[in-house]
């Protein structure tokens, strides 16, 4: 792109000393992508030669700029994953390209001169990936696990030498409760490990597919083959054919089935501290949403994969899955007071509840922001630890982190048990505010955003691997930065600089979505499966009369209703929804709103942004005059009486609406497409992905508040002459549900990642030593500092 630009400023350097004119003369230090857009589009109304000119191709893929007295200083995104950084000296119409050192510095200097200085702390993970193999595609990003087996397995008796050998090695690894897996002490050698598969081949052919391992296991233990290679005389006989072909000729295929067959997740382990984690009456609490449902239906789903592949393995073992978070004595009437909690619809499963000490030791009785956890997490994984080990009686084979804290509670577990580790994000804070690395420093008292930055950039470096929602989530879009591409560089100005921090087209990022549980969320045109009480206790909460926990009554029950929920915080952006159907007169004809999000009361609050939000939404009701046309809910939903309204919602016709500032997957859209009820999302973040535009429902752009509101309003005029129009769209979306997002496939997935990472992490370099080393100094000098002050703020 310096290129273009050059040319550019040699084909058209009117027209570039105009175009930068406009920019300067907005008088500000920073100007995002789309204010560099709009001065292009408004300079290309009085000069068509813009239209398709270098310069035209150059803004297009700025992502945003300085601006330093007489220079310009532009971050390029050539294409996902790849940027450069170039300096326009304004007046010699000059171009050359810099440093990303170079421009953060330059960033800092103009968001905190009084912070510029020459000796700052720089994070460059970049070293530690000269040697070693990472993705080059954009269109491979997040598919991690196919490019290892792509790229490992040809060379995995050839480049490594000892390949034969590590792999015999792996397979004697794995034991449980004392009981020696897979292979004895009679094979010692890849030869004799051929000789015994050629030898149990014999002997297997001759007997019933159904014959049982326990009548079979005599003479294959004489071979040197023990317990794990199947249920059967057919499963095993599989299982050996598949590794003796990975022994003639290794390919990426067959070796993700043979590991995918290998008994190796016994005991697995899920971190997620912050919010209020429970079964019932928790969801829409200050920090509590998608988050705990996810977790919950992933358990189930897990737990039942887990026995599946034990199972067919042959192998009668107890999986156990722990779910480890906090304990909250102040309860509210939740059970987060209870230590113990088994959770339903797993065999197994239990979530165990640790708390938070302060510095004396005294357990933290109240809820605590998860803004405001930090102090507590490394003290939180030591205690969960010690109980973890005791519940599971060993130590987990997975541990899987959630959200921030999470992940570095799972990075520090994993770091003390030597097991393997998986992250998941959810959402990642640093995308959802503007500046929020830039001007950290004025942010910091309300959000703590150094410590949050910091740990995220240590768990990421840290996972073996890390599970994704969508695409976008990792790399963004061709013209928007995704979540982890926006932790690539940036400025912390007065802490530190982040030159290299994550990078996208490692291999350890893999998109697994998940899906939305079948018991609870189904088509409304299930009829037998809809108790009528749920019916009749989701009709009175849309339909009934007043309440201290609602406001409004519909006056004409007979619209299709809009439906809306989620926690009541600006990023959900409901108060925006409610402007865009308080300002569209024809929208407010056509249908009611729905609204199921935080509190009715904003003394009832959890904190100063919910009472924000409350207040607003409560003045924009008035200020419309909608008492009558909107029904706002302050409820924590039962979650079979929310997949019930969910289906009471398209009994009207009606749709759900999703007005998000920006979500990362969006669970309620996938429990309302599961719903059958059409459905419009955000298109910033994962539901750009969920939603194919007018075939299974609808994108909008929250920023465009009566463009969004005219979409809805269009799409109920529609299907009120065209009612096949509304059953297309219904149908769209459950066909693109069922084809991607279930709960099966998403378990299926993470069972064979955590397979595959955990064999190559044991025969090649994967967990990387150096690095590790470089994110403990990190995490001493930078983390820990940073989390003490905040015990005394």
């Amino acid at each position: 792109m310096l290129e273009t630009l050059r040319k550019a400023l040699q084909e058209t350097p009117d027209l570039c000393a105009e175009l930068f004119a406009r920019y300067r003369a907005l008088e500000r230090p920073f100007l995002l992508r789309s204010e560099l857009w709009d001065e292009l589009v408004a300079l290309r109304q009085t000069a068509g030669a813009v239209s398709g000119s270098a310069l035209e191709r150059a803004i297009g893929r700025a992502q945003e700029a300085a601006v330093d007295d007489g220079r310009l200083l532009f971050a390029l995104r050539e294409r996902i994953g790849r940027w450069e950084h170039v300096r326009v000296d304004v007046e010699a119409g000059h171009a050359d390209d810099i440093s990303v050192a170079e421009y953060l510095t330059c960033k800092e200097r103009l968001a905190r001169p009084e912070c510029a200085q020459d000796w700052i702390v720089e994070l460059d993970t970049e070293p530690f990936f000269r040697e070693f193999f990472v993705l080059q595609e954009s269109r491979s990003i997040g598919r991690g696990m196919e490019f290892l087996n792509r790229r490992l397995s040809s060379d995995l008796f050839d480049r490594l030498g000892a390949g034969r050998a590590r792999l015999i090695d792996f397979l004697r690894l794995h034991k449980y409760g004392g009981q020696q897996l897979m292979l004895n002490g009679r094979i010692r050698d890849w030869k004799e490990l051929q000789s015994a598969i050629r030898s149990a081949e014999e002997l297997l052919a001759e007997k019933d597919a159904a014959t049982p391992w326990a009548d079979l296991e005599p003479e294959l233990a004489e071979l040197g083959l023990q317990p794990g290679w199947g249920r059967d005389a057919g499963r095993t006989l599989d299982t050996l054919r598949l590794l003796a072909d990975l022994l003639e000729a290794p390919e990426p295929a067959g070796l993700e089935r043979f590991l995918s067959r290998i008994p190796m997740i016994f005991n697995l382990l899920i971190v997620s501290p912050h919010g209020y984690f429970a079964q019932e009456n928790v969801l829409g609490r200050p920090d509590t949403g998608g988050q705990v449902v996810y977790i919950l239906d992933q358990v189930r789903a897990l737990d039942r994969e887990m026995r599946r592949r034990l199972t067919d393995q042959g192998l009668d073992i107890e999986p156990q899955i722990v779910v480890v978070t906090r304990l909250i004595p102040e309860a509210e009437g939740t059970s987060c007071d209870q230590r113990i909690e088994k959770i339903h619809g797993a065999e197994n499963a239990v979530i165990l509840r640790v708390p938070f000490r302060d510095q004396s030791g005294a357990v933290v009785p109240h809820w605590i922001s998860r803004f405001e956890i930090w102090p507590y997490i490394e003290r939180f994984a030591r205690d969960a630890e010690t109980e973890v080990l005791a519940q599971l009686g060993a130590r987990p084979d997975l541990i899987v982190g959630n959200y921030s804290d999470g992940n570095l509670a799972a990075t520090l577990m994993s770091h003390s048990l030597d097991v393997t580790q998986c992250n998941i994000a959810h959402a990642l804070e640093k995308s959802k505010y503007l500046y929020s690395d830039l001007y950290w420093h004025e942010n910091e008292e309300r959000y703590h955003f150094s410590c949050q930055f910091t740990a995220d950039l240590i768990a990421m470096n840290a996972a073996d691997f890390i599970i994704t929602s969508t695409y976008q989530e990792i790399a963004g879009t061709e013209h928007s930065i995704g979540q982890y591409e926006s932790y690539a560089s940036f400025p912390m100005p007065g802490l530190y600089r982040v030159v290299h921090g994550i990078n996208v087209f490692d291999p350890k990022f893999n998109i697994v979505s998940p899906g939305a549980d079948n018991d609870v969320y189904f088509p409304f045109s299930d009829g037998e499966r809809r108790p009528e009480e749920l019916k009749s206790a989701a009709e009175k909460l849309i339909f009934g009369g007043s309440s201290a926990n609602a406001r409004g009554e519909l006056s004409d029950p007979s619209k299709p209703l809009l439906f809306t929920l989620a926690r009541l915080d600006r990023i959900k952006n409901i108060a925006g929804l409610t402007e865009w159907f308080g300002a569209q007169e024809r929208l407010r004809e056509r249908a009611n709103l729905l609204i199921v999000a935080g509190v009715v009361d904003p003394e009832q609050a959890s904190d100063q942004e919910e009472r924000e939000q409350v207040e607003k939404v409560h003045e924009l009701i008035t200020r419309h005059g909608m008492e009558s046309n909107v029904r706002w809910l302050g409820l924590q939903l039962d979650k079979k009486l929310a997949g019930e309204l969910y289906r009471t919602v398209a009994d009207t016709r009606g749709a759900f609406v999703q007005p998000a500032l920006f979500e990362a997957f969006g669970l309620t859209v996938i429990e309302a497409m599961t719903s059958g009820l059409p459905t419009f999302a955000t298109r910033w973040g994962g539901p750009l992905e969920i939603i194919e535009h007018g075939v299974s429902g609808f994108h909008i752009d929250p920023n465009h508040g009566d463009r969004a509101g005219g979409a809805l309003a269009d799409f109920l005029d529609r299907t009120a002459h065209e009612p096949e129009y509304w059953n297309m769209i219904s149908k769209g979306g459950l066909a693109r549900v069922r084809a991607r997002y279930t709960w099966e496939r998403y378990a299926e997935r993470m069972m064979t990642l955590s397979r595959i990472y955990g064999f190559w992490k044991h025969v090649t370099n994967l967990e990387r030593a150096e690095t590790r080393r470089y994110l403990e100094m990190f995490y001493g000098l930078q983390y820990r500092p940073l989390a003490k002050a905040m015990e005394g703020s």
